[in-house]
C-alpha cells in the first residue's frame, strides 16, 4: 500500500508540473517589451484644477488673455497681473473701469491669477516631462462652473474647474505665416 501512495503522489506532483509550465507560457505577453521614454512621449500636456476657489467669470476672461500664448509669455502676463502691471480685460458690463490705454473695463483678479500660476507652472513641467518643444505649443484653456457648495445663511461659495493643454501651433493662418517669415 505504501508503494501505491507513493506511485499516486509522484503522478500528482507530475501533473502539477505541467499545469504550472503551462500557466507560465499562457501568461507571456505577446507584445514585445518597450522602453518608459517611449510611452510618455505624447503631442500634448494637460493640467485640470477642479473645485478652485474663484469666480468662473473671471478664470474665463483669465483663459481668454493667455489662450493661443507660449507657456512662458502667459506665465510673465499672470505674474504682471499678481504685482498690478496689467490689467485683465473684462468685457462684462460688471466692469465699467478703464484701467489702461485702450481697454474699456479691466481687473485685477489677484486671487485667481495665482491658482492660474501654479496651474501653469505645473503645466510648463508636464511638457518638459513629456519631451515637447516649448517654442512649438500654445495653450489651449477653458474654464467652468463647478459644484457650489452652501455657506453659512444659505449662500454659495464660489468654485470652478479649469483646464490648461497645451498643443503645437497651427501655421495655417496668414498672419501667423507671415510671423515666422520675418523672425
Amino acid at each position: 500500500m505504501a508503494e501505491e501512495n507513493k506511485k499516486t503522489e509522484q503522478k500528482m506532483e507530475a501533473q502539477k508540473q505541467e499545469v504550472k509550465t503551462e500557466n507560465k507560457e499562457a501568461k507571456k505577453p505577446a507584445v514585445a517589451k518597450t522602453s518608459k521614454n517611449e510611452n510618455l512621449k505624447r503631442e500634448f500636456a494637460l493640467v485640470n484644477g477642479f473645485n478652485l476657489s474663484m469666480s468662473p467669470k473671471e478664470s474665463g476672461h483669465i483663459c481668454d488673455m493667455i489662450r493661443n500664448k507660449n507657456v512662458d509669455d502667459a506665465i510673465k502676463m499672470v505674474e504682471e497681473v499678481i504685482v498690478f502691471k496689467r490689467p485683465v480685460k473684462m468685457t462684462s458690463r460688471e466692469y465699467p473701469h478703464q484701467h489702461g490705454k485702450g481697454i474699456a473695463g479691466a481687473s485685477y483678479p489677484i486671487e485667481a491669477c495665482k491658482n492660474f500660476l501654479r496651474l501653469l507652472k505645473n503645466l510648463k513641467a508636464n511638457g518638459l516631462h513629456h519631451e515637447l518643444e516649448l517654442e512649438k505649443v500654445v495653450i489651449f484653456c477653458k474654464a467652468d462652473k463647478a459644484s457650489r457648495p452652501y455657506r453659512r445663511g444659505g449662500a454659495r461659495f464660489k468654485r470652478t474647474n479649469v483646464m490648461l493643454k497645451l498643443i503645437k501651433k497651427e501655421g495655417t493662418n496668414k498672419k501667423t505665416k507671415k510671423i515666422m517669415e520675418k523672425k
